[in-house]
């Protein structure tokens, strides 16, 4: 394991994970002020301030772990999960979606901001291949967390945004599936299933769609 290449490669995805980890939890608990729930305010998550939603063991300590023990092949972290009270919410049922996906939604927009910065830097001429290579880092971490993110089992944003559309008889089996969602999902990761079924092609697509809409600057920076 070259030293050099692993101290390299943290540099380029610090900056990248970390605003991608805090704007993530940042907007789970924006939303929840703006439709009603102040819960994550008076916990003083309302904050882009990373610390705040940095969990040492999850955010740091096991992706450096794993990332050590399996050479690099698979890293899994999480930040300290937002608390929302949905039932404080002005409209629970519809409130819910907003405020859960709002997460992942500032993923999307975050991928499409670094993809724009890439462009933007070979417009003005500066082609230095750590900020260009932390530009493609910061489309691939949000890319990432947008998709596994919405995989439709709770805890999972995906999981509670189906809780809160499915009509009761199937929300409510669904729910109950919360306290070890966790643990299917991380089999199914393991497995290599969630990759096959639900990561690769969502992460097609979702890479389809930001070069369309990024094809103007893209032209423009060639």
């Amino acid at each position: 394991m070259d030293i050099n290449n692993i101290i390299q490669t943290a540099l380029v995805y610090a900056l990248p994970v970390i605003f991608a980890i805090t704007i993530h939890e940042a907007a789970h608990a924006y939303a929840a002020l703006y439709f009603g729930d102040k819960t994550a305010y008076s916990l003083g998550r309302v904050t882009l301030n990373p610390i705040k939603h940095i969990d040492p063991i999850g955010t740091i300590a096991m992706p450096l772990l794993l990332y050590f023990a399996t050479n690099g092949s698979f890293l899994f972290g999480y930040a300290k999960p937002v608390p929302v009270h949905f039932s404080a919410l002005r409209n629970p049922r519809r409130d819910t979606v907003w405020v859960v996906f709002a997460g992942p939604g500032s993923n999307l927009i975050q991928a499409l901001l670094w993809g724009i910065l890439f462009y933007a830097l070979q417009i003005v001429g500066i082609d230095e291949k750590f900020f260009l290579s932390m530009c493609k880092a910061g489309m691939l971490v949000n890319v990432v967390m947008f998709v596994f993110n919405l995989f439709p089992v709770p805890p999972l944003d995906g999981g509670r945004i189906a809780v809160a559309l499915l009509p009761y008889r199937f929300s409510q089996p669904l729910s109950r599936v919360e306290p070890y969602g966790f643990f299917i999902v991380m089999a199914l990761v393991i497995s290599g299933i969630a990759s096959t079924i639900w990561m690769r092609p969502l992460m097609n697509l979702t890479y389809g769609l930001l070069d369309i809409v990024l094809t103007p600057i893209r032209l423009l920076a060639s």
